[in-house]
């Protein structure tokens, strides 16, 4: 696994990069993982639904192909985009979801925090409080897009759409459950707990 910590980039741009990798791949390519962030922006996933934005505030509403309704990207939110190769893996996307979301889990029980997935709505929760979302999109048995973990950033922007296409839904960061790191030191703990799931997938 390549891992690529690019920073702050363009999200139109990270997508058209891993739309053009996807589709130049081949059953050698080494599979990748792109450590980004964004500038305020709402995605909506391929089955959006536009009354799901409920007041965007001259924020950027750019359609997207991942799976998922409508979430929010900004400054001080971990994204982990995922190139891999599921079929060369052996395993399927409701698989490659659950070692995400337990990577997530893995990490937040490090920092003391318990955390769970839901099946009904993919993700991860601590306290009924969603803090990591989840889309993925598969082409010829590659997947892309990722997940968002929210670790220290302005959360007032879920309240101006339901996320995930939930009216209601609350939404938390790291730094509202009392743990200040930084985006370097959330990068290396999310690290660790990934390279722990996706090992279990390859054995």
């Amino acid at each position: 696994m390549i891992i690529k910590d690019l920073g702050l980039v363009d999200y139109q741009a990270s997508c058209d990069a891993m739309q053009t990798f996807t589709a130049q791949r081949d059953e050698l390519t080494q599979d990748e993982l792109w450590l980004v962030e964004h500038s305020p922006i709402f995605t909506q996933g391929l089955n959006g639904k536009d009354e799901h934005v409920l007041d965007a505030r001259m924020i950027p509403v750019v359609k997207t192909d991942r799976g998922g309704q409508v979430t929010y990207h900004g400054p001080g939110q971990l994204i982990a985009y995922t190139l891999f190769d599921l079929k060369r893996m052996n395993i399927g996307i409701r698989e490659m979801v659950s070692r995400m979301e337990n990577s997530v889990i893995t990490m937040l029980d490090e920092l003391g925090i318990k955390a769970h997935s839901r099946a009904d709505a993919p993700g991860v929760y601590v306290d009924g409080r969603k803090i990591a979302s989840l889309g993925l999109r598969v082409k010829r048995g590659a997947c892309y897009h990722g997940l968002s973990i929210n670790i220290a950033m302005d959360l007032s922007p879920f309240s101006y759409i339901n996320p995930c296409g939930y009216q209601g839904m609350e939404v938390i960061d790291l730094k509202s459950l009392g743990h200040e790191i930084d985006m370097p030191q959330a990068k290396q703990k999310f690290l660790s707990a990934f390279n722990t799931q996706m090992f279990k997938v390859i054995e």
